[in-house]
């Protein structure tokens, strides 16, 4: 018998796809608490939980979050929207407390402040207990949305929720009950699995095996400028002005994590 049949994880994995259109239903605090709690049961580095979460309530902050992430109106209409946070800065702020400097200072012992690796680490952390809840709300019937865009426009939005160096806004997601029908959603292809798994090395691929790999994601129409779906790609998204500001953001954000004071 196929186990994809009988789990019922699996089967949510699979029927899951991106909802932007919710209704206006809110949701109670009792399906917020188990996604929080989802959230804060996902596998962490060494149990330290390097992430923070906001819930984002107040309106005006969610319609000011509709335009700093490159105005997505459905920003402003979820009923639920959580900021992932990477976050070095609870720890740090502890390690003061306890007086872990000047120990590290009588014992001769280099206290180093986070870096690059840091960061990294403590996004792996936020990225999971997102995506934890992402399958949560799913399974209770409420709709998600991964919004990458709050990497952009960092120092609005440090201003905003009061973020401090070590803490860095990974990313947002919108949550709330599908205007459509489940029954007719649309469940987006994906690449076919040779092309992401590999056996013991990387490969890279040729042309020839790249129009197999977007076979089925060929179409008719190109963004201006766009000859194929390549350059498309390009065009719409890697060369986007957004992706310019978030390169540049995260390169704030970056200098800034690891500069020494």
């Amino acid at each position: 018998m196929n186990v994809r049949d009988l789990n019922d994880v699996i089967k949510i994995i699979n029927n899951r796809c991106t909802v932007r259109a919710y209704e206006p239903t809110p949701l109670s605090q009792e399906e917020i608490e188990i996604i929080i709690h989802s959230a804060m049961r996902a596998p962490t580095a060494g149990n330290m939980m390097f992430y923070s979460i906001i819930e984002v309530k107040d309106q005006e902050k969610k319609e000011k979050l509709v335009k700093t992430c490159d105005n997505q109106p459905h920003i402003a209409k979820a009923p639920l929207v959580l900021i992932f946070l990477a976050d070095m800065q609870r720890w740090y702020d502890y390690y003061v407390a306890s007086s872990v400097p000047e120990r590290c200072a009588s014992i001769n012992q280099m206290y180093r402040t986070p870096d690059e690796s840091d960061l990294l680490l403590a996004c792996c952390d936020a990225l999971i207990a997102a995506q934890n809840t992402v399958i949560t709300a799913e399974s209770i019937g409420i709709g998600s949305c991964y919004i990458g865009d709050i990497i952009e426009n960092i120092e609005t939005h440090r201003e905003m929720f009061n973020l401090p160096k070590w803490v860095f806004p990974i990313t947002m997601l919108c949550y709330g009950y599908p205007k459509q029908d489940p029954s007719k959603r649309i469940i987006k292809s994906r690449f076919p699995k040779k092309f992401i798994h590999f056996i013991d090395t990387y490969k890279r691929f040729n042309k020839e095996e790249f129009s197999e790999m977007f076979q089925i994601f060929e179409k008719e129409l190109y963004v201006e400028n766009a000859e194929n779906l390549g350059q498309d790609y390009y065009l719409r998204k890697t060369g986007s002005a957004f992706a310019q500001e978030m390169s540049r953001s995260v390169k704030v954000a970056i200098q800034d994590w690891i500069k020494k004071e």
